[in-house]
């Protein structure tokens, strides 16, 4: 409130005398931007739902209670390089080594009845088959334990192509691709097609 308007002290004698800076005075605050806030909900949404696009983000975005219209969740959207794992698995098609490794399960049984699980992962451009890793059980740890020991073998690619399965979008296995390096490429739900190379590779392995 400006004193001097009450005509009670002007302005500067009023600051002076309580060590408050005029600039407080001339110009008003302004509510704290929840931009960031907004930004921090933009990616959690994308990550844990990343068949959505900017439109069902936005929705859910309103559901939590953020009042943002649809253009501003795009602009957000795109000013962030966000795109939907539909989009993004139909746009990135191996360029060279090292640019896209796709990466699935195989399941078998050894003669008395368990069960087997192997990791396959292949570059993509190459059709080289990278790991074939073997256990009863295979998690996203161990998801992440072949995925560092090839990445120090071999360095980064740029896409890590996979399905929807739980190993694969754990978000323990996100944060490490993203912390190395590589962005994540999921397939639709029943969908192999899109993942044609390792469907191949591991339709071919049981012989």
């Amino acid at each position: 409130m400006h004193l001097q308007e009450h005509g009670l002290v002007s302005e500067r004698r009023a600051c002076r005398a309580t060590g408050q800076p005029r600039s407080t005075q001339r110009y008003p605050q302004h509510p704290v931007n929840d931009e960031a806030r907004r930004l921090t909900d933009l990616k959690r949404l994308s990550a844990k739902h990343p068949r959505f696009g900017s439109p069902r983000i936005g929705d859910l975005l309103r559901r939590e209670g953020w009042d943002v219209n649809h253009k501003r969740v795009e602009r957000l959207w795109r000013r962030e390089g966000l795109a939907s794992a539909a989009t993004a698995a139909k746009a990135a098609s191996a360029l060279h080594v090292n640019h896209v490794w796709t990466y699935d399960f195989v399941m078998d049984r050894t003669e008395d009845g368990r069960w087997l699980k192997l990791l396959t992962v292949v570059d993509e451009y190459t059709r080289e088959c990278l790991a074939i890793e073997v256990a009863r059980s295979l998690t996203a740890r161990d998801v992440i334990g072949v995925l560092a020991r090839l990445f120090g073998e071999r360095g980064a690619p740029k896409y890590v192509r996979s399905d929807n399965g739980p190993e694969f979008i754990a978000a323990a296995v996100r944060r490490w691709l993203t912390a190395a390096g590589s962005a994540t490429l999921f397939i639709a739900p029943g969908s192999p097609w899109e993942n044609a190379y390792i469907e191949s590779f591991n339709g071919k392995l049981p012989d």
